[in-house]
């Protein structure tokens, strides 16, 4: 029976997060809501079949091979989860331990994670086509698309004004610092040059 086998350790140290992994045959993660799991990725990079509700990015943070999602949120979605990978590994068709951890470490590293992390803030930062042009480029593409691309703008800018009438600019604590090539600068002027 699986309620005879499991454990819950509580609150473990970072540090012996792994000791306590690889104790384990399934990993079972039971969020209502997450973004990205951590614990996932370190599960499977213990190499831990995943079990896992089927929530909010954990769709996103591995292929179908490495996570079971269930199909919905209750114990008992949950536990057939739980046995069917229990019979896939019995059949022998779940990875290996080092074929989990190398296909992890080939996903994911935290280099990898700050170079993407960086790559999207650069693109972020990179001056953009006035609005008005992009409207432009819209409408012309797409007529109707076009115009109500063109009346969210207008809502969007009749949003602006009356929250700027309500709440004049002068009246926000602008932040005086500024993150630039790495490095915070404080007292630097920020792009309102304040």
């Amino acid at each position: 029976a699986v309620v005879s086998t499991q454990s819950t350790g509580g609150n473990v140290e970072q540090s012996k997060v792994r000791d306590v992994l690889v104790q384990g045959h399934v990993f079972l993660n039971t969020s209502l809501t997450e973004a990205f799991c951590m614990a996932i990725v370190e599960a499977v990079s213990c190499g831990l079949p995943v079990v896992s509700t089927a929530v909010g990015g954990i769709s996103e943070v591995f292929p179908a091979d490495f996570v079971y999602l269930a199909a919905e949120t209750t114990p008992d979605s949950l536990t057939t989860g739980i046995l069917e990978t229990i019979e896939r590994m019995d059949r022998g068709e779940v990875m290996t331990v080092g074929e989990m951890h190398e296909r992890v470490t080939a996903m994911y590293s935290w280099s990898d994670v700050t170079r993407r992390t960086e790559q999207v803030y650069r693109e972020c930062s990179k001056p953009k086509q006035p609005l008005t042009s992009r409207l432009d480029l819209q409408w012309s593409r797409a007529p109707v698309a076009g115009t109500l691309y063109y009346i969210c703008y207008a809502i969007s800018y009749l949003i602006f004004v009356i929250t700027s009438w309500l709440q004049p600019e002068h009246t926000i604590e602008v932040v005086p610092c500024r993150y630039e090539d790495g490095i915070v600068e404080k007292g630097r002027p920020n792009r309102l040059g304040r």
